[in-house]
């Protein structure tokens, strides 16, 4: 069960271009992606519904070029969606858990984010970061 973004970073994309152009390495924002995702992760779960832990052992965060990510389930856990999302149908509230991590650890990840975002900048201009 898919839905959009918790936080979409403006201009991301053009950064991207950009960075591509300039003949940086993408890894970094996949890394600073991956930051971002831990952080998130990390938040999310002491705050993971559980009765097995089997949806707590499935949660994961990784970075992509265009994201940070944070998942839980798969195909032994295939409820984590209708846990997350909810699913009125089969009256099953939404726990957004993963979403809520992201928006109460917004400070902390942001910040890492920016400074990973000024360090390739920084790369671009010719003068070495902090």
């Amino acid at each position: 069960m898919s839905r959009a973004p918790a936080v979409e970073v403006e201009g991301l994309r053009n950064l991207r271009r950009t960075l591509k152009a300039a003949g940086v390495s993408l890894q970094d924002l996949k890394d600073a992606h991956a930051e971002v995702a831990r952080v998130v992760q990390a938040a999310a779960a002491p705050h993971t519904p559980h009765r097995t832990g089997r949806l707590a052992g499935s949660l994961r965060g990784s970075g992509t070029q265009t994201a940070a990510v944070v998942r839980a389930g798969g195909a032994s856990v295939p409820y984590a969606g209708p846990i997350h999302w909810g699913w009125p149908n089969k009256h099953i509230a939404a726990q957004p858990w993963i979403y809520d991590a992201a928006v109460a650890s917004q400070d902390a990840w942001t910040g890492r984010y920016l400074a990973a975002l000024e360090h390739i900048i920084d790369t671009i201009e010719g003068t070495p970061g902090p």
